[in-house]
């Protein structure tokens, strides 16, 4: 039995839609951010950071937290969500890692920003706006060639890594459409039963 910390967010919907897509037993833990959950003991005492998600799996002792470790191992438990080819292996691997060092903080930068900011700071809502674009379109290129999934023929970890961010994005009025091939790739991933499942657990984003 794998226990996952999660609460609606979009690191948190990577966590919960890999599970799904894997059908692994897990027991899902609902812990609420707003309600200052993650600050407290029990919680910090499986991630001393207090960020979600996390993962605890009875059957190795493992706990993990930071959503790209958590996606590695769970793909590396089942054997699934990696391509089993060394060069597909490691495209996938390089896109989960853009994503977690490049794409993911820039769009929490720009929610950051252009959100919840009080002043709002219009040289940094500018500035990641900007950055939030060029990734995009990083992105959108990448997709260009046909490949329907970013490793390639085999929707992976990494796919599941920056669609909880552009399901985000399309929440809060984010808008990429102006990049087609960007935007043909979300449509494909969000119609997978185990993603439609995924975003709704442990309840549906608002974007408030």
């Amino acid at each position: 039995m794998i226990h996952l910390y999660t609460d609606s967010s979009p690191n948190g919907f990577k966590a919960s839609i890999a599970l799904e897509e894997l059908a692994l037993p897990y027991q899902l833990h609902h812990v609420r951010i707003a309600d200052g959950a993650h600050r407290q003991p029990d919680f910090l005492a499986l991630n001393p950071h207090g960020r979600i998600p996390v993962i605890r799996d009875e059957d190795s002792g493992i706990t993990l937290f930071e959503s790209a470790a958590i996606l590695l191992y769970l793909a590396e438990k089942t054997g699934r969500l990696l391509p089993p080819h060394p060069a597909g292996r490691w495209e996938a691997v390089k896109w989960l890692q853009f994503h977690a060092s490049s794409v993911g903080p820039i769009m929490g930068q720009r929610v950051h920003f252009e959100l919840f900011a009080n002043p709002g700071n219009t040289a940094a809502i500018a500035r990641y706006r900007e950055l939030t674009e060029q990734a995009w379109a990083v992105l959108d290129r990448h997709l260009a060639d046909g490949r329907p999934y970013l490793a390639g023929a085999d929707y992976s970890i990494a796919d599941i890594a920056h669609f909880g961010w552009m399901h985000i994005a399309r929440i809060i009025d984010f808008d990429f459409s102006g990049h087609v091939h960007l935007s043909a790739w979300h449509a494909r991933i969000a119609q997978r039963p185990a993603v439609r499942r995924g975003v709704v657990l442990p309840e549906p984003a608002t974007g408030a």
